[in-house]
């Protein structure tokens, strides 16, 4: 009897050749399409006929208001800056999976996600698709049914087989970065919601020298928009959500070595003692660095890099590995890190 898999299926190159594997490996494919606001449920269902796999369509805008839009925009306005697709794996887009699963009597869910499920451990994936960062606040109980088609894979190899099979996502573009924002313009989507941060201090060498244009704008060594000519490269240094400023430097400030991270879920069965090497990622466009990882109660993680790390960011998360690439936890960077 074949094994039931519930795939999160958006009908893109990925979720494409995630189900073609699947099928290909014997699964029983259920195709979940998720509604969150990107409006691609026609293209979903072109590429789930393309494939002959039945297709679910679920609207989820009501749980991307509450748990990602909402606490998204909250964040902005306290000078972080969030990663909404960490927010969403875990509380919209794994738990709606595992819902419809458990209502259809599926083993398993699968995301097209390119990082390893091997074991009930979670891995990285190849660089440099790698997207465990993405996965690094899942629940163990999510992680213990997964399966990622597109562990081995890189995106190019991804796009051959999806070519060589016939899918008409082959070339499809990638998806959009933030499904609820279509036009990529989150500052002027909070803006719209109501309660942005006004106006105000825009400092630099310890001086007033412009108003910034509302702190949800603003992230930690943000180079472009700054609204200010220093005649030389500026970058933002400091966002104080208190004093309502945005402070920016000339590069100072913007290294260090220490990062402190807050709610960190675990995903390895056993870590090793505190404090224990490790490799880390403070963002998903940056490799994971070697480093040291104190736990402390309350699941405080405390890193200390071997080499600078440029504008840890509150808000982002932090995802720590162990030696062999088995994400072990992750974590959210907070203020002071």
């Amino acid at each position: 009897m074949k094994k039931r898999v519930v795939l999160g299926f958006s009908g893109g190159v990925d979720s494409s050749t995630a189900a073609a594997l699947l099928k290909e490996a014997g699964y029983e494919v259920l195709c979940l399409y998720l509604e969150t606001g990107s409006g691609e449920e026609a293209a979903a269902r072109a590429s789930a006929k393309a494939l002959g796999l039945p297709l679910r369509v679920c609207d989820a805008r009501a749980d991307m208001e509450k748990y990602v839009c909402a606490p998204f925009a909250a964040a902005y306005c306290r000078g972080e800056t969030p990663s909404p697709c960490v927010m969403c794996n875990p509380s919209v887009k794994l738990r709606l999976l595992l819902e419809c699963a458990d209502e259809l009597g599926a083993e398993h869910i699968a995301t097209g996600h390119y990082a390893r499920a091997e074991g009930g451990a979670l891995y990285m994936g190849r660089e440099p698709n790698d997207q465990s960062y993405m996965l690094c606040r899942i629940l163990p109980e999510q992680l213990r049914r997964l399966v990622l088609p597109l562990g081995g894979y890189e995106k190019g190899e991804v796009r051959a087989l999806a070519a060589s099979l016939g899918l008409p996502s082959a070339k499809k573009g990638d998806s959009m970065e933030l499904c609820f924002v279509p036009d990529g313009d989150f500052a002027a989507w909070i803006e719209r919601r109501g309660g942005a941060p006004c106006p105000g201090p825009l400092i630099y060498n310890g001086r007033v020298v412009g108003e910034h244009r509302g702190i949800h704008r603003y992230t930690l060594g943000q180079r472009r928009g700054l609204g200010f000519a220093a005649g030389r490269r500026v970058f933002v240094s400091e966002i104080d959500p208190q004093a309502n400023s945005v402070t920016l430097s000339d590069g100072e400030g913007l290294f260090t070595r220490s990062v402190e991270a807050f709610g960190a879920r675990y995903l390895a069965e056993e870590l090793p003692p505190s404090p224990f090497r490790c490799l880390a990622r403070i963002r998903h466009s940056r490799s994971a660095a070697p480093a040291l990882c104190s736990v402390s109660e309350g699941g405080r993680l405390s890193l200390l890099f071997d080499s600078e790390q440029r504008a840890p960011t509150p808000g982002q998360a932090a995802a720590v590995y162990l030696p062999s690439g088995q994400l072990a936890a992750g974590a959210i960077i907070g203020h002071g890190a």
